[in-house]
């Protein structure tokens, strides 16, 4: 499975991005992680073929994660974004409902001035 991610960039705090990653098939869960200079890759938020949803507690109430399944895309919606949202953000994937995730995009880079 590869993956395309795109939509990052730069924004003030309090602002609003929306980052898009595309599937090259449907795949049961597709999610995104991230990660900021000197801390390890975490996770923000996944979402199954039946769109439920887990996210980390970081983001509950400010990102919305969503999916078109249709077209095998998945989103991510941030809003009311803070300066400690700023990491690498990827796209990630797997076909089985739990484990690791087995398939990867490339980071998109999105960065929260104060």
């Amino acid at each position: 499975v590869q993956l395309q991610a795109s939509g990052g960039g730069l924004v003030q705090a309090g602002g609003s991005l929306r980052l898009s990653c595309a599937a090259s098939r449907n795949i049961l869960i597709m999610g995104w992680y991230r990660q900021a200079p000197g801390k390890q890759r975490e996770l923000v938020a996944t979402i199954r073929s039946t769109g439920s949803t887990i996210y980390a507690d970081s983001v509950k109430g400010r990102f919305t994660i969503s999916r078109d399944n249709a077209n095998n895309t998945v989103y991510l919606q941030m809003n009311g974004l803070k300066p400690e949202d700023t990491a690498v953000y990827y796209c990630a994937a797997r076909g089985s409902t739990w484990g690791s995730m087995d398939y990867w995009g490339q980071g998109t880079q999105v960065t929260v001035s104060s």
